[in-house]
C-alpha cells in the first residue's frame, strides 16, 4: 500500500454515525383492536405523540406588542426623538399642522431617511400628517392611494 492509500483510508475510512441516530417525531398509530374481529385494523387506530423535544416553546406574537406614538414636533430637534421611536419599531403618527412649512420639509426628509434605513416606510395620511412605519407593520387601504395622487405633500 503506497502512502497516498494510507491517508485515503486514514481520512476517509470512518463511517457516518448520523443514520443510527435517527428519531421520528411525527405521530405513530397504535391499534386498539383487543383481538375483536370488527371491521379493519385502519379504523381503530389512534394517533400518539412520539417522544417530546427538550426545547422551550415561546410565542412570538406575545412576546412582540406594537406601539403607535403620536407626535406634533414644533421645531426639527424633536427628530431625534422621533428617529429614536422609529429605531424602536414603533409607529409613528406625524402631525405638521402647527410646524413651518421649511421644519415641516426638513423633518418629512430626515425621517424618510430614518424609514429607509430600517426598511420602513412613510405614507401621507391627510395634509399635513404622516405615518411612519417599521418594516413588520403594513399600510393598506384606498384612502391612502388616494391621497397619495392627489397632489403635494406640503
Amino acid at each position: 500500500m503506497s502512502l497516498l492509500d494510507s491517508i485515503k483510508k486514514g481520512l476517509f475510512d470512518q463511517e457516518d454515525d448520523y443514520e443510527d441516530q435517527y428519531i421520528d417525531d411525527g405521530p405513530q398509530m397504535v391499534n386498539n383492536n383487543n383481538g375483536i374481529g370488527l371491521g379493519s385494523d385502519d379504523e381503530n387506530e389512534e394517533p400518539v405523540e412520539g417522544a417530546k423535544k427538550n426545547g422551550k416553546v415561546v410565542n412570538i406574537n406575545a412576546t412582540t406588542q406594537l406601539k403607535v406614538v403620536l407626535v406634533k414636533p414644533e421645531r426639527f430637534e424633536d427628530a431625534s426623538t422621533i428617529a429614536d421611536h422609529l429605531n424602536n419599531k414603533r409607529t409613528v403618527v406625524l402631525n405638521l399642522e402647527s410646524t413651518n412649512k421649511e421644519v415641516s420639509r426638513r423633518l418629512v426628509d430626515f425621517l424618510s431617511g430614518v424609514a429607509y434605513a430600517n426598511n420602513g416606510q412613510i405614507k401621507r395620511v391627510a395634509n399635513s400628517t404622516f405615518i411612519i412605519t417599521p418594516y413588520n407593520v403594513d399600510i393598506m387601504g384606498d384612502l391612502l392611494d388616494e391621497l397619495e395622487n392627489n397632489g403635494a405633500f406640503y
